[in-house]
């Protein structure tokens, strides 16, 4: 998995007013903990660029003050008008201590389902997965070059090494629906197949 690095500014306080003026200066408030002690810091907006707005899961450096840590982004926070970041919790990683992380999903091969008018429909882009860091995945991949119409992949069919699943197991991850199209093709067929018969 890949690493991001990040630098903050130790918070001399802690507060709603102290959290506006960091805003006001395009600054995000941020907590780090899971360690030995919280860590509070500001970090410049601009550099979540790479962390937040991509689709691709890291673990991340962070650097406050001159000591570094090794985390995971666990939460952020945006505003409900404006969408801007607000805040994010980091959650340190400790050796041989498992995480939880939210993975993206990713589809190999060509549905024959697909090929015959039907549509692929990817309900999950993440699944929630616990483990250790060293064990999870950049992406989790799923084959979908046996899926017809009307099949899907559900949570229970992925297995992944040293690794927990925690969607509920009966939940499809990825399905193959009919279309109109697929439908009123098939409805011809079977009736052109029963005049067939009933020469």
């Amino acid at each position: 998995m890949k690493s991001v690095s990040i630098s903050g500014s130790p918070r001399a306080n802690v507060g709603k007013k102290d959290a506006t003026a960091l805003r006001n200066a395009k600054q995000v408030p941020c907590v780090l903990y899971g360690g030995k002690e919280q860590v509070h810091f500001a970090v410049l907006a601009a550099d979540f660029k790479d962390l937040i707005y991509t689709p691709h899961v890291h673990t991340v450096e962070i650097d406050v003050a001159g000591k570094k840590f090794n985390a995971i982004m666990q939460e952020a926070q945006f505003h409900k008008v404006n969408d801007s970041l607000l805040h994010v919790d980091f959650l340190e990683i400790t050796a041989g201590k498992p995480v939880t992380m939210n993975i993206p999903v990713k589809t190999t091969g060509t549905s024959p389902g697909v090929r015959a008018g039907g549509k692929l429909v990817k309900k999950l882009k993440t699944l929630k997965v616990r483990g250790l860091v060293e064990k999870m995945p950049d992406t989790i991949d799923l084959a979908i070059d046996s899926l017809e119409i009307g099949q899907g992949v559900r949570v229970a069919d992925i297995k992944l090494d040293g690794l927990t699943m925690l969607n509920a197991a009966n939940i499809t991850v990825v399905g193959v629906q009919t279309t109109r199209a697929a439908a009123a093709e098939a409805t011809a067929a079977a009736a052109t197949g029963a005049k067939r018969c009933s020469c």
